[in-house]
Parts: structure tokens; sequence; C-alpha cells
């Protein structure tokens, strides 16, 4: 499959009046709609295994909420394989892992990007311990306090069946959506993500099930399933 240009990555924006952005628009209320009894401010999107799209769905999620007049922050906390500072064409110098690592003041590395209401952080330089990072005080700290600075933060992390960080990152957050390749992903290997995200008592507020085709016109579209799906 070739690589998708920004503007396709990032479609919400670009082509706000398209299928595909109606149901990351679709996602976003889902989103709201689980939310009546908890409050969901902090959002964790990971997949099962590598090039699901959930960096994808996290980009445009996040624009998705900033179209709402949402003051949103997109954390990239893919420490071993970040690709945010690509999709919004930024530098990467500096990033989470420096307020991680340096304890920098968070406001510092914040990108305010082109599109009103979003802000994004990008990963940073990639560190040896990426697992210890995100497991660390200092991190459940930052997290905090961008929650009283932001109405939502969207977190983008590295897949579930790969390595421990995103299960580490989900303990921490409010909500998680797991997104899904339809026709590359077993079922077997969902159901185990799943269970690595209930492992931690992870909330999981859906399935996003990414190019399910539903016709010649809309070869390429988002499926949401509800709480536990």
């Amino acid at each position: 499959m070739p690589a998708l240009t920004t503007n396709q990555r990032l479609i919400t924006h670009s082509n706000p009046k398209s299928h595909i952005a109606e149901a990351y628009r679709t996602l976003r209320t889902n989103i709201q709609f689980s939310s009546v009894d908890h409050e969901i401010k902090c959002i964790l999107i990971t997949s099962a295994q590598p090039e699901e799209g959930k960096s994808t769905t996290a980009a445009n999620l996040a624009i998705a909420y900033a179209q709402e007049n949402k003051k949103v922050l997109l954390i990239d906390a893919d420490l071993r394989k970040p690709t945010l500072h690509k999709t919004f064409n930024v530098s990467n110098r500096t990033g989470l892992t420096h307020i991680l690592v340096s304890r920098q003041e968070g406001d510092q590395a914040l990108i305010e990007t082109e599109i009103p209401n979003l802000t994004l952080l990008t990963s940073g330089p990639i560190p040896p311990n990426p697992a210890e990072l995100l497991g660390s005080n200092r991190m459940e700290t930052f997290l905090e306090e961008v929650r009283s600075w932001y109405d939502i933060v969207i977190v983008d992390s590295p897949p579930l069946l790969a390595v421990t960080d995103s299960q580490i990152i989900a303990a921490k957050t409010d909500g998680v959506v797991l997104v899904i390749n339809h026709g590359k992903v077993k079922r077997d290997r969902a159901q185990k993500a799943l269970s690595q995200l209930n492992y931690v008592n992870a909330r999981v507020l859906g399935v996003v099930l990414n190019n399910k085709a539903i016709s010649k016109k809309e070869s390429s579209y988002y499926y949401y399933y509800g709480e536990k799906a």
C-alpha cells in the first residue's frame, strides 16, 4: 500500500465533508455518549499490531474534537516508532522524552498546529528505555497537568502485542480506543490485545474497525463498536 500524503492522513481537516471525516466525527460522538457517567478527558489510541492506522485515527479524532471548539492536545507517546511529527510536518527535536527525562516544563515543548484548537506534543528523540519513562511518576504527573490545560488529551501509543508501553499508559488514562485493521488481524490476536487492556483494568471505550470496505465509493471506512466490543 503506498504511503499516505499529509492531506490523506489528516482528511478530517483537508476534506471535512468526506465520508471518512464524517466517520471520525461519529467516533467522537460515540465516545462522548460513553462518558455519561464517567468524565473522559484523556484517551489512549492503540492497536493490536503495527500498521493498523492507530496514528492516523489519533490525529483525525483530535481534529474532530478541535472542530467542535474543544481545546485539544495530541501526544505522540510512541517512543519507539513515532510518526505524528511527520504527519504534521514539524520538528521532533524536542518532545515528550525531554519532559520525562529532563523535567522540562511541559508547555515549552508544545507545538501549535495550523489547525485551530489543536496542539501537538511530539515524541522527542527515541530513548533507550521507553517503558520505564512511560511508567514513571513524571509521566503520571504530566498527564494530570495537561488534563487541567486542555478539554481533551489524545495519546498515540505503540501496538499492544509488540511491547508493554500501551498497557502502562492505558492505566493512566480515562479510556482506550483499539484500532483493528479489517482483514489483517486475526480474531485471536484482537482478543489477546483486549485481554491485555483488561488485565490492567483499562476502560475500553470501543474498537475501531479500519479499512472496512462498504461500497465502491467508500473503499475505506471506520466502524465503531461500543464499550467492551
